[in-house]
């Protein structure tokens, strides 16, 4: 009992550790891309705290599936501390955990958020009464905690009786665990109000996730151009557009006014001088930083990083897919939302993460690694593609250049795409993050040489749908995953739109050329930024 009193003290402090950490960096993130003509304390706040809460969420998945583990021996006992009232306890905590940090972000999502958001545009408009501002906040914010609200009342009372079919006894199984999950109807509306977000989180992720998994290596393999040729091109193109404009202006040295054509022609090429004016400062600006030249000494190190990341997403939906055709082809069907207890075609990812767990810790490493993995690609598809609503670009994510709205956007984009994800990782090894690494004994009767009868002995089987209920523990992010079926239909569907995103963008990835050496710090459409602003990484 000491020894696992001490184990779990060990492990408790290892997430202090880790949330210090994810501080930290959250902090650094923050004030990498914050704006800093514009920056302000309460968004800038806001920011990291709802990025700390992502990216805390995130940490719940591989400690869930960690704890149901650590309560059984690998030969399929439970460990001499590990009693009924021990476990209610750990899952009790588990749960509790799920739900306070899921309410922070229903309270992030449709309060602070939005309060922060709507006070900063009205702060804008009016530097006048702080109490106005304050009103017209609240009076725009009243609409997000309307819809919160009604997400809240339907899920306190949607029937959640789940459609059994006639052969599939394996639902009749945890049915109860279900309806016990979901007794108390103040959870399941929140239960119901998380699922909502997540349908979002999904389709972020579709969007953002899918197109970074691509994005993000292609880009590290393939480089960016030389700061020095693009300058040369860009003193060309500077050259040309004033002769152009020589020409145009030629035509009224007589003194005869220039057509209405001319001039907007010369309004064009103004335009078009000042940006190429721009560039010239940025890239004379990148040629003499110490950051461009120490990105050009590692540039070998990020192929390699690369060239891994492109095997990792290779590997990601490849068994995505293996484990949706699964789904298809042996679950219950849509009115069952998809769900599958068990696997039948084996995945990369379910074939590895049994061979690590022999190893402690190597497959909670892994799930860690798959999980950050995701957040990490996300950003890189919010930061390449910016913030879009349909065709509209609302905000750019530039170093040192994004506006505290764009932040804040961003953040909470990653707060739906978090919550896609532990869904994402149960689609691609629904039997690990459904048990762990559980095991559970089975009676065998062999017959022994030499023997008049059977001889009863018990092996260890890892755990699934055929073993007792009082034998292996069901996580907790599984039961509430898989709380409404619904959702769930909406899910198997979605990962069929991920794979096809991922495809897409990875095609347009490798199509496309070099990225250039200053991709995004100055566009022709910049609204947010001064023309004669610098990005700091390049003083």
């Amino acid at each position: 009992m000491a020894a696992a009193a001490s184990e779990l003290l060990t492990g408790w402090c290892l997430f202090s550790l880790a949330l210090l950490a994810i501080l930290i960096f959250c902090w650094f993130y923050v004030r990498k891309y914050q704006s800093r003509r514009e920056s302000e304390v309460i968004s800038t706040i806001t920011a990291i705290f709802a990025l700390a809460v992502a990216l805390i969420s995130s940490a719940l998945l591989p400690v869930d599936i960690f704890l149901v583990s650590y309560m059984k021996n690998q030969n399929g006992t439970f460990k001499d501390w590990a009693d009924a009232n021990v476990s209610r306890q750990i899952e009790d905590t588990v749960l509790y955990g799920y739900y306070t940090l899921y309410s922070i972000i229903l309270f992030c999502v449709f309060l602070w958020i939005p309060f922060v958001y709507f006070y900063y545009e009205e702060k804008e408009e009016d530097d006048g009464n702080t109490c106005s501002q304050v009103k017209t906040a609240l009076k725009y914010t009243l609409g997000f905690l309307t819809i919160c609200a009604v997400l809240l009342l339907i899920g306190a009372f949607v029937p959640l009786d789940i459609p059994n079919k006639k052969n599939s006894t394996e639902w009749e199984k945890v049915k109860l665990l279900f309806e016990e999950f979901g007794s108390s109807h103040g959870l399941t509306a929140l239960s119901f109000s998380i699922s909502s977000l997540t349908v979002i989180g999904m389709l972020a992720a579709i969007t953002y996730t899918a197109y970074g998994m691509s994005a993000l290596p292609l880009n590290l393999i393939k480089g960016t151009t030389s700061a020095a040729y693009e300058r040369l091109e860009n003193t060309e193109d500077i050259e040309e557009v004033e002769q152009r404009m020589l020409r145009i202006k030629s035509k009224c040295r007589d003194g005869r006014p220039l057509s209405s054509r001319d001039r907007r022609t010369v309004q064009q090429l103004e335009e078009r001088l000042r940006t190429l004016r721009r560039r010239e400062r940025h890239l004379e600006s990148i040629e003499k930083s110490w950051w461009a030249k120490f990105c050009e000494a590692i540039r070998p190190l990020k192929i390699v990083w690369g060239v891994f990341f492109i095997v990792v997403a290779l590997l990601f939906t490849v068994s995505l897919f293996l484990s949706n055709l699964d789904k298809a082809l042996h679950s219950a069907g849509f009115d069952s939302g998809f769900i599958i207890l068990g696997t039948n075609l084996t995945n990369p990812l379910n074939m590895l993460l049994p061979v690590l767990q022999t190893v402690f810790p190597l497959d909670y490493i892994l799930i860690t690694t798959i999980v950050m993995y995701f957040i990490f690609t996300s950003m890189a598809g919010i930061r390449n593609m910016g913030i879009w609503f349909f065709w509209i670009r609302l905000y750019k994510i530039r170093r040192g250049k994004t506006r505290p709205q764009a932040l804040l956007f961003l953040c909470m984009i990653l707060l739906l795409i978090v919550l896609h994800t532990s869904y994402m990782i149960y689609s691609l090894a629904p039997q690990y993050v459904m048990y762990g690494s559980q095991k559970y004994l089975v009676q065998s009767n062999k017959t022994t040489d030499g023997q008049p009868g059977n001889v009863t002995t018990f092996v260890s089987k890892d755990c699934d749908a055929d073993a007792p209920e009082d034998q292996c523990i069901v996580t907790r992010t599984y039961l509430f995953l898989h709380k409404f079926w619904f959702f769930s239909a909406v899910y198997y569907f979605g990962n069929w739109a991920f794979i096809a995103v991922f495809l897409i963008g990875l095609i347009v990835s490798c199509c496309k050329g070099k990225k250039s050496v200053i991709e995004g710090e100055v566009d022709e459409d910049d609204s947010d930024m001064s023309d004669d602003e610098l990005s700091v990484y390049y003083r």
